[in-house]
């Protein structure tokens, strides 16, 4: 019962800031995950292992609600999504076993620079929309990148928004269709990337039960109820405070983040 509480304080710690910054809570859920995880007697060298699944199964059910908003305002390139999601899910079921692979170390470091990177990014205001525009995206390009992000999202435990948003405005995208369209790539990231975690760590004897390989249970259910049920307020605390303000907010505890994942 204990765990299930710290889990359910993580979830609501998360969900306000994922409304409340705009983003799909990986980069809050992963290394909240990995820090809880630390202190339940969990292995070493499987905790981040485990706190990337488990935060992809969480974005599997979120991601979903975002999509339908999105698609509502007519904000998502479907077209582009024929050959872009099934490229991010390939992708994105290849990276959980390449992070099966490698050291929980590794993993910590990839999440650690991500988190500087996206800090960077909010802290100058780097806008999508100021990117030079080159020519929409041809079916083999979308292809190949859509692999490649999609492994890349797996490895850090994220819907790919960061990263697919930017790469759809360099070619030319609208810059709301960008954004729509980054969301909805995140349902095919999340549920393949959350299955190949799955697949990765069935029956390896260091995880803690009840577990669906290296998705916690626990976990995934605090998570999933009070990231949901809290995001609404983090959204409506957004629309007081100063966006600018808000940006720099989050930007900071990202390389507070990066700091704790390359320290050790």
């Amino acid at each position: 019962m204990e765990t299930l509480l710290i889990f359910l304080a993580t979830g609501a710690v998360a969900g306000v800031l994922a409304g409340l910054f705009g983003i799909g809570g990986g980069m809050v859920m992963v290394p909240a995950l990995a820090l809880v995880l630390a202190r339940q007697n969990v292995p070493p060298e499987i905790v981040m292992h485990i706190s990337l699944g488990t935060s992809l199964a969480v974005i599997a059910l979120t991601s979903i609600t975002s999509t339908l908003s999105h698609h509502r305002r007519g904000g998502v390139r479907w077209d582009l999504l024929r050959v872009y999601g099934p490229a991010l899910a390939i992708g994105a079921l290849a990276g959980a076993f390449v992070a099966d692979a490698l050291p929980g170390q590794a993993l910590r470091k990839l999440v650690g620079i991500s988190s500087l990177l996206i800090a960077m990014q909010m802290a100058f205001d780097y806008k999508f929309g100021a990117m030079q525009r080159l020519a929409a995206p041809r079916t083999t390009e979308l292809g190949v990148s859509g692999g490649i992000i999609g492994m890349l999202s797996s490895l850090i435990g994220i819907g790919g928004g960061s990263l697919t948003g930017p790469y759809l405005a360099l070619r030319g995208i609208a810059l709301r269709e960008c954004v729509g369209t980054a969301a909805a790539g995140g349902i095919p990231i999340a549920w393949a990337g959350a299955f190949g975690y799955v697949l990765a760590g069935w029956g390896h004897a260091g995880v803690p039960a009840p577990s669906l390989g290296y998705v916690s249970g626990p976990a995934f259910a605090g998570l999933a109820v009070a990231s949901t049920l809290m995001a609404p307020l983090g959204a409506r605390l957004a629309h007081s405070l100063s966006p600018r303000k808000l940006q720099l907010s989050f930007a900071a505890m990202l390389v507070l983040v990066a700091y704790e994942m390359l320290r050790t």
